[in-house]
């Protein structure tokens, strides 16, 4: 019997440091591999923007109109820009595609949804992982979420966070929540996992374009200490 007791109290004990790896490595194995990823993504991106002509504002009569944004030519796995959440103090740069190889290493955008400061939806979908979404339940409305882009960036205020059924998809639909209807403001969505750990429901954080600031005036006063 004690020769039993000794071999399962061994067995356990294994047993738990095989889940302590595990969480280990699900927490900072994962974020350096994701970290990885992303600085060859931004490596990328910044190639990218250095090979693009720089886009001018579009003239229009309105002097105090925001220009159009920039038209983006991507492919499925393409870095388009980069997601900065300063209330997390983190940002990603973001690729096209929501399939799981898009999406392993960065948020990804919904294919078919509007771009960064288009008129509609600008969708993004995220693990709900250390190394990304994990804390995205932090973000609460009043929140800024800035999108920057080749020549721009676009200033999103945060108008709502909800958890929902993996089933509701109109909450990337052009006008957020209300399929069919023709948008006439730019927003953004960032759906990720609910709970931590499971797919069981979605995270979703809605967005309004505010304004946007041509890169050339720098960074926003909003990323000021990010």
């Amino acid at each position: 019997m004690r020769a039993l007791l000794r071999v399962s109290g061994e067995l356990m004990i294994t047993l738990g440091l095989i889940v302590a790896l595990f969480a280990a490595y699900e927490i900072w194995g994962r974020a350096a591999i994701v970290a990885d990823h992303q600085r060859a993504l931004d490596a990328q991106l910044e190639q990218q923007w250095a090979q693009e002509p720089e886009v001018a504002p579009t003239e229009s009569a309105d002097a105090s109109a925001e220009p159009d944004p920039e038209p983006l030519s991507v492919s499925p796995g393409d870095a388009i820009g980069r997601l900065y959440l300063p209330r997390l103090r983190n940002s990603w740069v973001v690729v096209e595609g929501v399939d799981p190889q898009h999406i392993e290493y960065a948020p990804g955008h919904y294919p078919g949804t509007a771009m960064p400061g288009q008129i509609g939806n600008f969708s993004v979908a995220g693990h709900r992982t250390p190394a990304m979404f994990w804390d995205l339940d932090r973000v609460q409305p009043g929140d800024v979420v800035v999108v920057e882009t080749r020549s721009r960036w676009y200033i999103y205020r945060v108008t709502q966070s909800r958890v929902v059924p993996p089933t509701a998809l109109e909450v990337v639909a052009p006008v957020p929540n209300q399929p069919g209807v023709e948008p006439t403001e730019a927003n953004l969505t960032i759906t990720t996992c609910h709970p931590r750990w499971s797919n069981y429901e979605r995270l979703i954080v809605h967005a309004t374009l505010e304004r946007t600031q041509a890169s050339s005036a720098g960074r926003p006063a909003e990323l000021e200490g990010l």
